[in-house]
């Protein structure tokens, strides 16, 4: 039936597996019902693709991100709330 439980706090979590080829999944905890923006940037801090834009419910939530048309290097993974925000490195081995 799932996981029910709900974080306490915020958080997000290290991505895995990290290093990658070519998907890795982000993981992340709400303690409320938030408006969530899960984005990758570059190292030159473009954003290359949304992940998540929008309500989510308390909990845990898990996204799959396909890198296959991205180039080997360092990524950046932004979680961004009203109340909270964290940034974690991918990086991508090709």
């Amino acid at each position: 039936d799932g996981d029910n439980t709900i974080p306490e706090r915020y958080e997000l979590y290290n991505p895995w597996p990290n290093p990658f080829n070519p998907v890795t999944t982000l993981r992340f905890g709400l303690p409320e019902d938030s408006n969530v923006s899960l984005k990758v940037y570059d190292v030159t801090g473009k954003s290359v693709t949304d992940l998540v834009s929008g309500h989510l419910s308390a909990g845990y939530h898990s996204i799959t991100w396909d890198a296959s048309a991205r180039a080997s290097g360092l990524y950046f993974v932004k979680l961004t709330t009203s109340d909270y925000s964290a940034t974690q490195k991918l990086m991508l081995v090709k």
